[in-house]
């Protein structure tokens, strides 16, 4: 890994947008990749996969994932998922509730903090 090219993983529940953020910040860095975590009994899946340099969780609330994406699950589901992705959820450099953010605000966001992490891990 660079600094300036890290491994980049996305993860959270579906709706939460892993797929738009993975496409936007793919624009400033190549190698970017949502991991569908959510789908896996494996709590660390997640770096199984990827073992990305940089995690970044996106969470959303059970009645955004019925808004944003029309998913016909129970609440119950959900709770599945938020348990299958504790673990990501723990270890995750980057947490943001994605709930009243628009792709553009999340991107933004997420843009400052991974310059952030960036530039502290920046050897002299």
């Amino acid at each position: 890994m660079t600094v300036k090219d890290p491994l980049i993983g996305i993860v959270g529940p579906c709706g939460a947008g892993k797929s738009t953020l993975e496409k936007r910040l793919s624009m400033f860095f190549s190698n970017v990749h949502a991991i569908a975590q959510e789908h896996s009994y494996v709590p660390s899946m997640w770096q199984r996969i990827n073992d990305p340099d940089i995690l970044i969780y996106l969470d959303v609330s059970y009645p955004m994932t019925i808004n944003r994406r029309s998913l016909r699950w129970t609440e119950a589901e959900y709770q599945i998922e938020q348990e299958r992705l504790s673990h990501a959820r723990r270890n995750a450099d980057i947490y943001i509730v994605t709930d009243e953010l628009t792709p553009d605000e999340i991107t933004q966001i997420i843009l400052q903090k991974l310059k952030d992490i960036l530039s502290s891990r920046k050897t002299p």
